[in-house]
């Protein structure tokens, strides 16, 4: 299910637009993907960042969305998350040998499941985990959040598919 690229409308209520905004950033997220080879998935293209690579960010934006909105917002449980285990640094961008095409599956499923929990809850709401510090905050700052989380590395992605094989654009 490939999310279509456009913005939110120019009037709309709150959740509507803030919404409309992370789904357009997830959308060129996906987007960014799109063509790419399992090897240019895989490459590094900051020398100093070997697991920044769009596998990685897109393994990193799949555990982000789970840890905002299931863990931290619902207060599920957060051993399956590797984004929140701290024994091992970027834990949750070593994807090497994961297929593209499964990261991109997996994204997408938490993309739905961030959305349905968005859609069932109020935005005034804050989240239930009780051993995270972050999970005082309401829905809308998560919201807001993770559209400026998704939003950055939507540009790191652009930067990352210029490098790899010149394909740029942004909208």
């Amino acid at each position: 299910m490939t999310l279509p690229r456009v913005r939110p409308p120019l009037v709309a209520d709150e959740r509507t637009q803030l919404v409309g905004w992370l789904d357009a950033q997830r959308a060129i997220v996906q987007w960014k993907c799109e063509g790419l080879s399992e090897d240019d998935a895989y490459r590094a293209v900051l020398p100093h960042s070997p697991n920044m690579t769009v596998a990685g960010l897109l393994s990193h934006l799949r555990w982000v969305e789970n840890a905002w909105f299931e863990v931290l917002f619902l207060g599920r449980p957060a051993e399956k998350n590797p984004q929140l285990d701290e024994s091992e640094e970027d834990l949750d961008m070593k994807v090497r040998g994961v297929p593209l095409a499964q990261l991109l599956e997996e994204y997408e499923r938490q993309c739905v499941t961030s959305n349905e929990i968005i859609a069932a809850h109020g935005l005034d709401q804050v989240g239930r985990h009780p051993d995270h510090h972050s999970a005082r905050a309401t829905l809308r700052w998560m919201l807001i959040h993770m559209v400026e989380e998704t939003a950055r590395h939507a540009g790191h992605l652009d930067a990352m598919r210029e490098l790899l094989d010149g394909r740029k654009g942004y909208y």
